[in-house]
C-alpha cells in the first residue's frame, strides 16, 4: 500500500532565500535553549521556559514524533550555507480534513530582523501546497505583534478578520489576528 503523501517527510527540504527547513538535531539544543530563554515563545509551544540542556533536547526528540502523531511537521529552520539551526517552524495538519493547515515560527533572537522568519514561511508555505488536500494556511497573529503580523504580509499572506480570544497563549484565550495563504491556482 503506498503511504498517503500528507504524511511524508519531504524528500528535498524546503527552501527560501537564506534558509531551508530540515529536522532538528542533537546539535541544535543550543539554539532550542535560545528560543526558550524569549519568554514569549514557550507560551505559544510546548517549549519550557528557561529550557536546560535535557529539557531542551527532549523537546527536540518530541518534535520528531509530531509526524507520527499526525499532528504535522515540525521543522529547525536552518541557514542554507553553514547548517545552523536559527529557529524553528511548524507546519500543523490537525484540521487538514477541512483542507486547512496551520503555520508557526520562532526566531533565534541573535537572528532576528534577518528576514529569517519570512523566509521560513514561505518555504512551510510552498512546502504545505505539495500536501494534496491543503488548500489553506492559516496564521494567528497577536495584534500587537507587529513584527510577525509584518513577516506574515512578506510572506504572502493576507490579513483577516480579527479573532476574540479565538486562541490559547500561555494559559490564557487571547485576541488573534487571522492571516491566510490560498493554494496557487
Amino acid at each position: 500500500m503506498t503511504p498517503d503523501p500528507t504524511w511524508v517527510w519531504p524528500a528535498r527540504a524546503p527552501a527560501s532565500g537564506g534558509v531551508r527547513l530540515r529536522a532538528f538535531t542533537d546539535a541544535d539544543v543550543a539554539a532550542v535553549q535560545a528560543l526558550a530563554r524569549d519568554p514569549y515563545v514557550p507560551q505559544i509551544g510546548s517549549l519550557v521556559l528557561d529550557a536546560c540542556a535535557e529539557e531542551a533536547a527532549a523537546w527536540i526528540t518530541a518534535q520528531h514524533g509530531r509526524l507520527a502523531e499526525r499532528a504535522g511537521f515540525s521543522f529547525a529552520v536552518a541557514d542554507v550555507t553553514t547548517d545552523a539551526c536559527l529557529g524553528a517552524c511548524g507546519l500543523w495538519l490537525r484540521d487538514v480534513g477541512t483542507g486547512t493547515a496551520t503555520a508557526g515560527y520562532a526566531v533565534v533572537p541573535e537572528h532576528r530582523g534577518r528576514r529569517v522568519a519570512t523566509d521560513a514561511l514561505r518555504a512551510v508555505t510552498g512546502f504545505a501546497w505539495t500536501r494534496p488536500p491543503v488548500q489553506r494556511v492559516e496564521l494567528h497573529v497577536e495584534p500587537w505583534n507587529t513584527a510577525s503580523r509584518r513577516v506574515a504580509l512578506a510572506a504572502g499572506y493576507a490579513e483577516g478578520a480579527l479573532l476574540p480570544g479565538a486562541h490559547e497563549i500561555g494559559g490564557r484565550f487571547r485576541d488573534v489576528v487571522a492571516f491566510t495563504a490560498t493554494r496557487p491556482g
